[in-house]
């Protein structure tokens, strides 16, 4: 069953996630997924133990995903193509989630500091019998950080709802000394990616 029409459901909180979509002209509602509360979250962001961090942010882009479409059904809602996304920062094999405190932070930073890793965005698109889904890596080597730099920018509100504890699109882009790959991808939806996954599920885009 192909969309009924050039809406999607945004299945995200994240403000970075509705400008780049907004950038490339595509319309959308959001469906958001409960997080916390008493019932706890609809769709859990915890590691498994063994879990690599490409299949860790496969997963969860995934199960976000199912959830929302399956909030579609329930709900009775118009059947639009759900679009769901989870963004990790990897070094060394570790998952950098985001950091709880300004100790937190710093901390990631401090690894992050002179050093290359690993930006990992999955996106995952689901109608009906359409599941797709891909993950984009982009390399991000940082400068040298210097403690002052690190303070001063661990003192903002930036890194604490951010993977690895940094925005690109922030004033952490004075950090990057280069990167290989989607720029858009780091911030955390990979536009390219995206409009593929969109036109495999019937979405009429250029």
């Amino acid at each position: 069953m192909k969309p009924v029409d050039k809406t999607i459901y945004l299945a995200s909180k994240s403000p970075r996630r509705r400008e780049l979509l907004r950038q490339i002209g595509i319309d959308f509602e959001l469906l958001l997924l409960r997080s916390d509360g008493p019932r706890g979250a609809d769709v859990t962001e915890n590691v498994i133990a063994g879990e690599a961090p490409v299949d860790y942010v496969a997963r969860v882009a995934r199960e976000k995903a199912a959830f929302a479409w399956s909030l579609v059904q329930r709900r009775h809602l118009r059947p639009r193509t759900v679009l769901s996304a989870d963004t990790t920062v990897t070094i060394d094999g570790a998952i950098l989630g985001k950091p709880a405190n300004y100790q937190q932070a710093v901390d990631m930073l401090k690894q992050l500091s002179g050093r290359t890793h690993q930006v990992l965005t999955a996106i995952a698109v689901h109608h009906a019998d359409f599941n797709g889904q891909i993950t984009q890596s982009s390399d991000v080597r940082f400068g040298v950080l210097s403690d002052a730099a690190i303070a001063a920018y661990c003192h903002t509100q930036e890194p604490y709802d951010k993977a690895g504890g940094y925005g690109i699109q922030g004033s952490a882009a004075l950090f990057v000394e280069h990167i290989e790959g989607s720029h858009s991808g780091i911030m955390g939806l990979p536009l390219f990616e995206t409009a593929q996954l969109l036109r495999q599920a019937g979405l009429p885009l250029p």
